[in-house]
């Protein structure tokens, strides 16, 4: 094959790798968006019902005083201000799972192609080829890639199967019409769309790991110092998730699944499970444990915290320490490269033009 044809191939395969890495991304970030939504949207319903309610008793204590101050007027008859909880609830919101049912079918109706491709993938996991397709390991890389949910996993599956199809096809049918082996070319095709996605999931993933790592220092402070002003746990959590997105991108967006999760009914310690155990970090499961503890039994974490973040500051210096040491030996293979041959030009050149002249002047 001619080299400007295989650039050209290599140039279409890394451009089809970054368009389904693109997928992956914003099939994630809609899936964010909507499960924000429907959080607040529950959020809503029960602020408005508990204020239904609120207003139902206090229109009761009303009708109750007054009743008792007419001692034994008609009773029978209701108080012009009071309305009935049904009515009240139709008032506002509606007929019961009216605000549910009208917010499943706008969710319905806003779903988007690649949505509906993770969920037709989403049935295919449990498979046996989706089980070899997306396997253990993938599925903790896709956790520590933050992508949590099944569509998720599903848009993978669907994104190694068509990138390996469509490759391979193309491949197959460009060597064909050249001439070439068209079933090798289809076949080393075939391996490379099926592990192109594992290999931008598994780089992702070693960024993430490495951002867990340099923010775990300031996440530590962070929540020693929301502790001290007063904070519970949950209320500290909820702030770092929601207001601290610049300084701790990757913690924060975990912390923010944790308080989903939380939310929709699991315990603490099985919310946090994930974060404790995705990464592979141990000070990151310390830290975990420790938060834990404190929900369970409470107490005066600060001081605890204080020590640990000291602790993760050394070993921080530690790792830069030996990380300078490297780069020093790095360094002087460049500067014997670089610097040496400038120096033995600015040096040793001028000793050397005069020995030439010298010797062409006796020469002549």
């Amino acid at each position: 094959m001619p080299a400007d044809r295989l650039a050209a191939l290599a140039f279409a395969l890394a451009a089809l790798g970054l368009l389904m890495f693109a997928a992956v991304i914003v099939a994630q970030l809609v899936v964010a968006r909507r499960g924000a939504r429907v959080l607040a949207k529950a959020l809503e319903d029960r602020a408005l019902a508990m204020a239904a309610r609120a207003a139902t008793d206090a229109a009761t204590a009303a009708r109750s005083a007054s009743l008792a101050a007419q001692q034994g007027g008609a009773s029978s008859r209701r108080a012009p201000t009071q309305l009935e909880p049904g009515a009240m609830a139709r008032d506002i919101g509606g007929q019961p799972g009216h605000a549910s049912a009208a917010n499943a079918r706008t969710l319905k109706r806003r779903e988007t192609p690649l949505e509906r491709l993770g969920r037709l993938g989403a049935r295919w996991l449990d498979t046996p080829l989706g089980r070899h397709a997306v396997a253990q390991e993938d599925r903790r890389l896709l956790d520590q890639c933050g992508f949590v949910d099944a569509n998720a996993r599903g848009l993978f599956l669907m994104s190694r199967l068509g990138g390996a199809a469509v490759l391979a096809v193309a491949a197959g049918w460009y060597t064909g019409v050249r001439g070439g082996p068209w079933l090798a070319a289809a076949a080393v095709a075939l391996t490379v769309g099926f592990m192109l996605p594992k290999l931008v999931l598994a780089r992702r993933a070693s960024l993430r790991r490495r951002s867990v790592i340099e923010e775990l220092p300031g996440f530590v402070d962070l929540l020693r110092l929301l502790q001290g002003v007063g904070l519970s746990l949950d209320q500290s959590l909820q702030v770092m998730a929601n207001d601290f997105r610049s300084m701790l991108p990757v913690l924060s967006r975990e912390v923010e699944i944790a308080q989903r999760q939380f939310v929709a009914g699991r315990t603490r310690e099985q919310s946090l499970q994930r974060l404790a155990a995705s990464f592979g970090n141990e000070d990151l499961r310390a830290v975990v444990r420790l938060m834990i503890q404190v929900d369970r039994h409470g107490g005066a974490v600060q001081e605890p915290l204080k020590q640990f973040g000291d602790r993760l500051r050394e070993t921080r210096r530690a790792m830069l320490r030996e990380r300078i040491g490297r780069l020093t030996v790095k360094m002087t293979g460049v500067m014997i490269l670089t610097l040496l041959p400038a120096l033995l030009i600015v040096t040793a050149g001028p000793g050397v033009v005069t020995a030439t002249h010298s010797l062409r002047t006796q020469r002549h």
